[in-house]
């Protein structure tokens, strides 16, 4: 046992490090971690992870001549930021249980992956099967992920177990996506995030799940497990983006590592974030509603492209959830929004030719409606957080600015062309007495201000 542990160790360290560099390669300055167990302790780039993930800044302690007394506040600073998180499942603060500052600080492994194993199911994991609709009705469940003397993953005998109790919803939902998006399509059994992936016709079917012209599923039932590892990893990695956080030795083995594989496989999630459904197959018409779609694809080049922005849509969005939550002044809060509306608009330039319709009748392929769902979310969340930054304005000037905002609802309102001139005419009489009212709401309050 205690050698399964060191080998298991050893997969994570590589793993979680490899996850760990594709987030802080998007920090400015970028930044990397070589050493997992060394790097970690002064508590600086664990901050800059965090951010990273978080969208929110954290006071960092920094510079060459750093004491450990300074890397236990980094630390402390960080497992505080994240015991301040909910659950995603639960609703519930997160439990770093025997997670403390100075175990971290002397690099002490089993809790070093241990706060990464959090910190990965609660920003990746968690995330990201949280979003699936056809999943959502397996929160009710009251199982768990967690190390235990027991378990596969478990501590070794004789040391200081991490135990970290979050709800199993969260790998059952990733394990239930792999079954009903890729899996159950091609006759492949998937019972765990262990054994069932050794021959990496798991790992190759979620590849054909999300670019069926990359994967030849006849031949990759010929072929041998190192083989189809390879191959799986280096598609994915080449083909769809996704970091390479695994090798084929780190499969082929008797018992894999699981918190390894379920680390690597929910970069698939993020990557095709919308699995069939497990019922019937009509997941698409489940999301969409009733935004009129056609069946038939754009070009694989287009699709390739409006998946891709689906995906940034979807981050975009949890990002602006978490950003518009976090603490801060009014200031720092505008900013924030400032930067979420450029990169807004930014998209916005790439993304109205993709949604042009491709079909006689004016409607969208599926992937086009996915997108444009996913862009009026996003819409949607930053014109509340708008108005809601406007509304905070201290005195008159948070009045002014919800009537701006009702003002400009009532302009944006498209007026619809009846049939019938008169009811079109009627519809245009309501509009102008609706600005009318906004207006002399307006004048009420200037008189009130210049009063004041």
């Amino acid at each position: 046992k205690q050698r399964l542990w060191n080998e298991q160790e050893a997969v994570q360290k590589r793993t979680f490090t490899k996850w760990i560099n594709s987030h802080l390669a998007k920090h400015k300055p970028p930044l990397e971690v070589n050493d997992l167990f060394e790097d970690i302790k002064d508590g600086v780039k664990l901050l800059a992870l965090l951010e990273v993930l978080s969208g929110q800044r954290l006071p960092c302690e920094q510079g060459r001549q750093l004491k450990r007394i300074h890397w236990v506040s980094n630390i402390g600073t960080a497992l505080k930021f994240l015991e301040g998180r909910k659950s995603l499942y639960r609703g519930s603060p997160i439990k770093l249980v025997n997670i403390h500052a100075t175990d971290v600080a002397d690099g002490r492994p089993s809790i070093v992956l241990g706060l990464m194993w959090t910190i990965i199911l609660y920003f990746q994991i968690e995330e990201l099967t949280s979003n699936l609709p056809a999943l959502q009705a397996l929160s009710n469940s009251n199982s768990s992920v967690e190390s235990t003397p027991g378990s596969e993953t478990g501590s070794p005998p004789m040391k200081r177990k991490v135990v970290n109790k979050y709800p199993g919803n969260a790998k059952k939902a990733l394990l239930r996506w792999v079954q009903s998006s890729a899996a159950q399509y091609h006759g492949i059994e998937v019972k765990d995030f262990g054994p069932s992936w050794r021959s990496g016709v798991a790992f190759e079917s979620l590849v054909h799940a999300i670019r069926p012209d990359l994967v030849d599923m006849e031949l990759v039932r010929r072929r041998g497990n190192r083989e189809n590892l390879e191959e799986a990893f280096s598609l994915a990695e080449n083909e769809l983006g996704i970091p390479r956080l695994l090798d084929p030795e780190d499969v082929d083995v008797d018992k894999p590592d699981e918190k390894s594989i379920m680390t690597y496989v929910a970069q698939f999630l993020k990557h095709y974030p919308n699995p069939h459904s497990e019922t019937d197959g009509h997941h698409d018409e489940l999301l969409l509603g009733s935004i009129p779609t056609f069946a038939l694809s754009v070009p694989r080049e287009e699709r390739k492209m409006l998946r891709e922005l689906k995906v940034f849509l979807d981050q975009l969005e949890r990002d602006v959830l978490r950003a518009q939550g976090a603490e801060g002044n009014l200031t720092d809060k505008y900013q924030a929004f400032k930067s979420f509306r450029v990169q807004y608009e930014m998209k916005k330039k790439q993304t109205d030719p993709l949604l042009q319709p491709v079909s006689r009748d004016g409607k969208l392929s599926v992937d086009q409606a996915l997108v444009k769902q996913a862009w009026d979310r996003v819409s949607a969340r930053l014109l509340e957080w708008h108005i809601h930054l406007d509304k905070s304005l201290p005195g008159p000037l948070g009045v002014i600015g919800a009537w701006l905002h009702r003002a400009e609802m009532a302009l944006r309102d498209d007026i619809p062309i009846h049939h019938a001139h008169e009811e079109t005419a009627n519809v245009i009489h309501r509009k102008l007495e609706q600005h009318t009212v906004q207006l002399c709401l307006h004048d009420q309050q200037n008189s009130l201000i210049t009063w004041q």
